[in-house]
């Protein structure tokens, strides 16, 4: 587990229950309110007698407006090579400004076909006219709004936003670099760039269409062990027995650290299975099975958490209350990003690297980059979010906000060593590679040698013929 800040006021507690200790209230905000309380005694008086001396005015924080607007966003090169095939949507999010009765504006981020809660029109409705602070929990709304919501009522206060979400644990917190599943190349040179720029924990994909042991090999290769590597196979390890080699060998790499979700959830006893077989840490999605289940049955080492501002916190308290660790997960540009700070700021155990993915893009829509320092990021100490949006990249990046989920035509085709290939279509729908491999005897197991790519449209007969044949199904073709 990494280290966590205590404050050198704290007791020095036993390593297992560091994660406890909570710092001194952030003296400028102590500052701030005796200054405050001390006019308000002014205005009113000592001993019944009133001076002159104004009360401070309270912030109206009647929303008056929401203004959207739609950017799409491009990749970097090396993530473009692979989010082509089954995520080119993620280009695409929202950005919500609120503007307050006080004159503060609040921004926020929806990443539109990732997001589980987009900002509908309703909630936009529903929100003009009322209390932005009454409104900033309710997760319904969606999340470009929520988040909105809470950089404008933060910004009204003159306080960052984790001083509304709950009491500050860290100065710092730790993030991961994200890329979907990468060829054997993109996934060395994506790991050099995350720790060129001070990451230290990699997160990626595990699947049977890449060669997961060449992945490892090439992508530790001069890193140092301190560098993590995180797999999220998506339950496409299947079983706990037949997957069990493939735990045993990536544990052999020292950067190995933490497997998400390799069988189904639900298999409790394969997940038990594989915690005793492997040093390697299980995380799993918060909600199944249970939480309670999960905790009470020992089948994972911790936590994903993510949703909601509500959903977060609850989550987190329970995690923090059964002392398992866990990764944010809220996902989106370096918007979101700076959002997600906040959380780390003030959840005792959101101790594993979060997951914003806002490596991906080419630009991060902020004017100052989120920097890391030996894999943390500082806690924001400004109003708000305490980063600004760069409004002349959301400007160069403004599109229309487009009907549906954008889709264009693509095979994604595999191929094994022995000549063997198989035809993935978009017409599947979302996941369409991932879905067929959670199904057993669907997709073939991971083996050695494998390569995918993105088969472009040559205007061949042939590529018409294999997107044609696609359309029920993987389509095989023997060698």
């Amino acid at each position: 587990m990494l280290n966590q800040n205590v404050p050198r006021s704290a007791p020095r507690a036993p390593k297992a229950v560091r994660l406890r200790n909570t710092p001194r209230p952030v003296t400028r905000t102590r500052r701030r309110f005796l200054r405050a309380g001390l006019v308000g005694a002014l205005s009113t008086g000592w001993g019944g007698s009133r001076l002159a001396v104004p009360a401070p005015p309270v912030s109206d924080l009647t929303v008056r407006r929401i203004d959207r607007v739609t950017v799409k966003v491009p990749f970097r090169a090396t993530p473009a090579r692979n989010m082509a095939r089954e995520l080119p949507h993620w280009e695409y999010s929202e950005i919500c400004t609120v503007h307050l009765a006080s004159g503060h504006r609040g921004h926020g981020e929806t990443l539109l076909y990732y997001t589980p809660a987009a900002v509908p029109d309703e909630a936009v409705a529903k929100a003009t006219g009322q209390n932005a602070a009454r409104l900033m929990w309710d997760d319904s709304l969606g999340t470009g709004l929520q988040m909105a919501l809470f950089d404008g009522v933060a910004r009204a206060c003159d306080v960052p936003i984790h001083r509304l979400l709950g009491s500050q644990v860290y100065q710092e917190t730790p993030l991961s670099w994200w890329n979907i599943d990468t060829t054997v190349e993109d996934m060395a040179s994506e790991c050099r760039e995350a720790h060129r720029q001070g990451y230290l924990a990699y997160k990626t994909k595990g699947r049977p269409w890449f060669d997961i042991w060449a992945q490892m090999e090439a992508a530790v290769a001069g890193l140092p062990a301190e560098f993590k590597i995180d797999m999220d196979y998506n339950d496409t390890l299947l079983t706990a027995e037949r997957g069990m080699a493939i735990i045993k060998d990536l544990a052999e790499f020292p950067q190995t650290d933490i497997y998400e979700t390799p069988i189904p959830q639900r298999d409790i006893a394969g997940n038990q299975l594989i915690r005793k077989a492997t040093r390697v840490k299980v995380a799993m999605h918060y909600g199944t099975p249970p939480a309670t289940v999960a905790i009470r049955e020992g089948v994972c080492d911790g936590f994903v958490i993510g949703g909601g501002a509500s959903r977060v916190i609850r989550q987190a308290h329970v995690a923090a209350e059964a002392d398992m660790p866990f990764w944010l997960q809220l996902v989106g540009t370096g918007i979101t990003a700076a959002w997600s700070l906040h959380f780390g700021a003030i959840l005792s155990h959101a101790t594993w690297p979060a997951v914003n993915c806002h490596q991906l893009f080419a630009h991060d829509l902020l004017t100052q980059r989120i920097e890391l320092t030996r894999g943390k990021a500082a806690i924001p100490s400004k109003p708000g979010l305490g980063y600004d949006v760069d409004w002349s990249a959301v400007d160069r990046f403004r599109v229309d906000k487009p009907k549906r989920r954008p889709d264009p035509p693509r095979l994604v085709e595999t191929r094994w060593a022995d000549g063997r290939s198989m035809y993935f279509n978009h017409l599947a729908g979302v996941n369409f590679v991932v879905n067929p491999a959670r199904q057993p005897g669907v997709v073939p197991y991971y083996e050695r040698g494998v390569q995918t790519r993105l088969y472009t449209d040559d205007g061949s007969a042939q590529w018409r013929d294999r997107y044609e044949r696609s359309r029920r199904g993987p389509l095989l073709e023997k060698a």
